[in-house]
């Protein structure tokens, strides 16, 4: 059993310099940068100088809300290195969701760009934080969020009361190597140093504590799996806010000194240009996105003879989808991962060498020093093979727990250490695990984790809206879509297109119904629990997805 690594991500980053200072380390292609290892380090450190300049200390937490600016991965290993908390936004959100991720967070310091074609991110700060346009980069005073303090923005225009990246730069001259140095010898690998948004069944997003130990030691065996080492180039399009990113994308790189080849945002064209012209021999996606590569019209005249491996993950993945992309890409040994952020996320993965039946049936094994098991749901006790139960998992890479919710962390990890995973699955007699459900509401739709919770109260602000509950149901290529049962005011008039553009308009638009059933009743227990299952049964029959419900998933 491979030995984990007692080790800061700063510490690994300096270790990887010393021993292939001069070899390709992050490229972005489409912005004409490219790293190499000590280049890399070199801005690194300057940038975390730069944050020390401006006052951010151990344990502070460093939001930042972009794509996959050639700046997240920078400020990912900067702000370890001075031993503040990374925290992720999601690209999608809105004000709504925003204000409450940096109140909850703590957040002193806010890195963002200026917003994607239909989401302005400057007019949700501005709305969010009135006071920042009359104030002094630096000594923002917001009556909503009381410990932001510093905004930094990475377009090129400035922006009233914040922070250009170059002044950053520029601030770093007052701050020392030594002092800097300094600061990353006082760091513990135990530290957390990352923060990760992910919802329940019940109530707002929360905040997962992630620990240099916990990322590092899943970014290494992550890669591994895929058989990773200095001569593979690993083409990164999925989100890096999502643990996609910048752990099986990020960390399963530096750990195995693998190059990096950062696409901004998934786009088909760019991300086959960048496997083709880069001669990328991995790439990370979830079904949807190779499934529109597959479908480009162009697809045929990239060339793919370089790639041999990555990860398809994030929901279940078509068979066929799986054997295009075996056969029509070259990515014969493309890998399925399983976990959640709360597991840093890995817990099971196919190997790059498992027979192309296991890969399209399976998430795979327990890594090396992971406990996994499937247990009886109502009564803990341990099921044996074949048998459908709960996936719970142990071991170096569970959560720290839940910034500020003790009692939602005691809800998941008992008091045997076991992360309560909320899935179904079942193991066979070799250890390989299927999922075959949920325990929690969650919807996945493309990849991206929707909270019924969530969307039910936000729905609850519509002022027609009585009462309502959200409910997944079966999709062919998203996996699943969302379906609101909406009961309505009396004398209240509204269309299904209404619903779903309140939605759009007030919240990330991955989260808006695919489907809106108006209704009189939900279907309850005799107690008076709304039976959701019941909701989900009479959907699929009422809008004809028994067979996007029978698809084979892997």
């Amino acid at each position: 059993m491979p030995e984990l690594i007692n080790i800061t991500i700063g510490d690994l980053l300096d270790q990887k310099v010393k021993m292939y200072p001069d070899k390709d380390f992050a490229v972005h292609p489409f912005e004409g940068v490219r790293y190499s290892a000590a280049g890399f380090k070199e801005v690194c450190d300057k940038t975390a100088r730069g944050f020390m300049a401006l006052g951010i200390g151990k344990g502070d937490k460093v939001a930042i809300w972009a794509t996959n600016y050639p700046q997240w991965v920078i400020t990912q290993f900067a702000t370890a290195k001075i031993g503040a908390v990374l925290v992720t936004v999601n690209t999608n959100y809105k004000k709504f969701e925003l204000e409450y991720l940096l109140k909850q967070s703590d957040t002193t310091t806010l890195i963002m760009m200026g917003g994607t074609k239909d989401n302005s991110y400057l007019d949700h700060i501005n709305a969010i934080c009135p006071e920042l346009a009359g104030s002094a980069p630096g000594k923002l005073k917001s009556k909503k969020l009381p410990c932001l303090k510093n905004v930094i923005f990475l377009d090129d225009e400035r922006q009233p009361g914040m922070f250009a990246w170059r002044d950053i730069e520029e601030m770093a001259g007052s701050v020392s190597e030594e002092a800097r140095a300094a600061r990353q010898k006082e760091l513990d690998p135990d530290d957390v140093i990352n923060m990760q948004y992910t919802s329940g069944t019940t109530g707002f997003p929360k905040g997962v504590m992630l620990t240099h130990y916990n990322l590092v030691n899943n970014g290494k065996i992550i890669g591994e799996y895929m058989k990773f080492s200095r001569e593979d180039r690993l083409c990164i399009p999925v989100p890096l806010f999502h643990c996609f990113g910048c752990v099986l994308g990020v960390m399963a790189s530096v750990t195995n000194d693998t190059a990096m080849v950062i696409v901004d945002h998934f786009n088909p064209e760019r991300v086959m240009r960048a496997v083709a012209d880069e001669k990328c021999t991995a790439v990370h996606g979830v079904p949807t996105m190779f499934i529109a590569m597959l479908e480009n019209k162009d697809f045929d005249t990239y060339d793919f003879s370089s790639l041999r491996t990555g990860i398809m993950a994030g929901s279940p993945c078509p068979v066929e989808v799986m054997k295009a992309v075996t056969q029509r890409m070259g990515a014969r040994e493309i890998t399925i991962v399983y976990g959640q952020t709360e597991s840093s996320p890995g817990i099971t993965q196919t190997k790059a060498d498992d027979p192309i039946e296991i890969r399209v049936s399976t998430v795979g094994r327990a890594y090396p020093n992971v406990e996994a098991k499937i247990v009886d749901p109502e009564t803990g006790k341990d099921a044996p093979p074949g048998v459908v139960g709960e996936i719970v998992t142990r071991g170096y890479h569970v959560m720290k727990g839940y910034y500020k919710m003790p009692e939602a962390t005691a809800q998941v990890i008992d008091g045997d250490g076991w992360l309560h995973t909320g899935d179904l699955g079942v193991m066979d007699k070799n250890g390989y695990y299927k999922i075959t459900g949920r325990l929690k509401d969650m919807i996945i739709r493309g990849g991206e984790n929707i909270y019924p919770r969530e969307l039910e109260e936000f729905l609850y602000t519509h002022p027609a809206v009585k009462d309502v509950q959200v409910v997944g149901v079966p999709d062919a290529k998203y996996g699943e879509e969302v379906l609101a049962c909406v009961i309505l005011k009396e004398g209240a008039k509204e269309t299904e297109e209404s619903i779903i553009a309140y939605v759009r308009n007030g919240l990330s638009k991955y989260k808006a119904p695919r489907y809106v059933q108006f209704i009189d009743a939900f279907p309850m227990t005799a107690s008076g629990k709304i039976q959701k299952y019941k909701l989900r049964e009479w959907a699929i029959a009422l809008l004809g997805l028994s067979d996007a419900a029978n698809i084979e998933t892997a």
